[in-house]
């Protein structure tokens, strides 16, 4: 008897499936296909054997990772020695959806693995009905996970160097050749719509953004003067030419123009200035790119050219795919088919005819110095791609090698030979690949050094922290302190006040005015006293003073002790 077994893999985890009866399925196998979407008749036929779920999503792209590329990872093989009879009478058959890992657990195992028939259709019904097999599993949760899955798989997949992308590279020659589409459209309808004012501007000055600027800053041509001279002289660099200027200015057939119409010219010529001042902008952004990405096919092609290869190819690493032979006639596909179609002559370059190297050999070596060129292009490309240190070392020996060969044509110079070539800027490129190596060693030790002196910052920021936390504590507990001792001294007071309170409204009126009758009485011997008494018996009486309100001052008392003193005191007076 054959005992089969399906392995499922989910992004929950992996499943083991029994398949009952698995000849006879084997037959009806067109009634399997139907019964597959009827998920009573499916569990009949199929039974949850074991279930392995993933304890993270980290574990799980692991996993993933290692079935895309035919590996038996660790969690697959412990699951399957677990639960599968690897060892016995019975006969146990594998069934896996993908041949791939198929041969791996053949391999891994030597046990007898399906991966058509009726595997295929029990696969398919697992993969509709597998949150219903498994129990604690809902739909929701198995559509959640496989997206999570499947977000981290597509990018660790798409995983790449920031810096070597080459998705940038395509964008920028794209838009460098539409911008100069575009600037050129502009310029010509700025020089239609200013010639009417002053048409002999356009025979002066061909540039057309210069003419844009000097549209900006002439304005009204009347208004030209001598003054203005040094501003033309800026911007056409040449005194004799913004003489020119000047002078077409003063005898111009251009017809008047209103304030209007010319602020609206100047507006639009503005719109050209800022475009054409972009676009060297971006040209600069896409050599600092090529020289990141491709440095070696830009030392030797250029970065217009070699950028204009990549976005062609769609790709570096298509470019670095190619033959040397379709290199040279990229760009001029449609030449090539009619030439094929009407066994006409095919072309000799394609894109790379805009470099130099063609330009400058004679006519009967231009298909020659291409045929060469583009083998370098090959060569340089493909070390662009597949090399971990970005360097300029082989396309500045390539480029050696291509003026060698056009001297060749021209002189009759014999050439270096490639390997020698080649065995010099290894040697180089090993140099500076060190080079650049010890300086990253540098700047990451740097990196750790600054690191370790912002901990030691933070642990000593924590530590005053501390510190100031325990003196808070301290200034807490004093206050605490003093709060209590007021409370104590209110509560002392609390009596005295209470005794005050006790007295009837009558008696405290009598008081009052018995008090302000000897308060008066008083003041009348004090003042009578003070005529009558003598110098000494005033400075006795001062000392005395003195004496008896020190003691008051050091020793605060309660509001009812010195009203005694003071009573006291005004007795003896009396």
């Amino acid at each position: 008897m054959v005992l089969l077994h399906v392995l499922f893999e989910h992004a929950a985890g992996y499943a083991l499936f029994a398949v009952k009866e698995v000849e006879e399925i084997g037959m009806l196998l067109p009634q399997v296909e139907e019964s597959v979407l009827n998920l009573g008749k499916f569990n009949s036929m199929v039974s949850l054997a074991a279930f392995f779920p993933f304890k993270s999503a980290q574990t799980a792209l692991e996993n993933i990772n290692a079935i895309s590329e035919g590996v038996v990872h660790a969690d697959l093989k412990l699951f399957l020695e677990t639960n599968l009879s690897l060892s016995g009478k019975k006969k146990a058959v594998l069934g896996v959806s993908d041949a791939k890992i198929g041969a791996a657990l053949q391999e891994e195992f030597s046990i007898s693995i399906q991966t058509s028939g009726v595997v295929a259709e029990i696969t398919r019904g697992l993969r509709m009905h597998f949150h219903s097999l498994v129990k604690g599993l809902t739909g929701l949760a198995a559509s959640k996970a496989q997206l999570g899955l499947g977000h981290s798989y597509s990018r660790a997949k798409v995983k790449f160097n920031v810096n070597r992308v080459d998705n940038m590279i395509i964008q920028s020659i794209a838009l460098l050749d539409q911008l100069d589409k575009d600037i050129n459209t502009f310029s010509m309808r700025v020089r239609e719509w200013y010639g009417y004012h002053f048409p002999e501007l356009i025979r002066i000055v061909p540039d057309n953004s210069m003419y844009c600027r000097l549209t900006q800053l002439i304005g009204n041509r009347k208004e030209l003067s001598e003054e203005s001279l040094e501003g033309l002289e800026e911007v056409v660099m040449d005194g004799a030419k913004a003489q020119a200027i000047l002078e077409a200015s003063r005898s111009s057939m251009g017809m008047d123009i209103s304030p209007i119409d010319l602020i609206n010219i100047e507006r639009f010529s503005n719109r050209v200035v800022s475009l054409a001042a972009y676009r060297l902008e971006l040209q600069e952004y896409l050599r600092s790119k090529m020289s990141q990405v491709a440095p070696n096919l830009a030392a030797l092609i250029g970065e217009v050219v070699g950028a204009r290869l990549i976005s062609h190819a769609g790709s570096l690493t298509n470019l670095a795919k190619y033959p040397a032979s379709t290199v040279q006639i990229l760009g001029a596909e449609k030449a090539l088919f009619r030439a094929l179609k009407t066994r006409g002559n095919t072309p000799k370059y394609g894109l790379i005819f805009h470099s130099t190297f063609i330009g400058r050999a004679a006519a009967k070596n231009k298909g020659r110095i291409s045929r060469y060129l583009a083998n370098k292009c090959t060569i340089a490309s493909r070390i662009d791609c597949f090399s971990e240190v970005p360097t300029s070392v082989f396309g500045d020996r390539l480029r050696e090698q291509v003026e060698e060969r056009l001297s060749f044509y021209e002189t009759g110079d014999v050439p270096r030979k490639n390997v020698d070539v080649m065995k010099e800027a290894v040697k180089e490129a090993t140099d500076v690949a060190a080079e650049m190596k010890r300086k990253l060693d540098k700047k990451e030790k740097k990196r750790k050094k600054r690191e370790k002196k912002l901990q030691e910052l933070d642990t000593n920021g924590e530590a005053e922290v501390e510190n100031g936390d325990a003196d808070a504590t301290v200034v807490k507990k004093k206050k605490k302190k003093q709060a209590a001792e007021e409370m104590e001294v209110e509560a002392e007071e609390a009596p005295a006040a209470e005794n005050g309170a006790e007295e009837t409204p009558a008696k405290k009126k009598k008081k009052r005015k018995g008090e302000a009758e000897e308060a008066g009485e008083a003041a009348v011997t004090d003042n009578t006293a003070e005529d009558t008494e003598t110098p000494s018996k005033k400075k006795k009486k001062r000392k005395t003073e003195t004496e008896e309100t020190a003691p008051a001052e050091e020793i605060p008392e309660t509001p009812v002790s010195e009203k005694k003193k003071k009573k006291k005191k005004k007795e003896a007076d009396e």
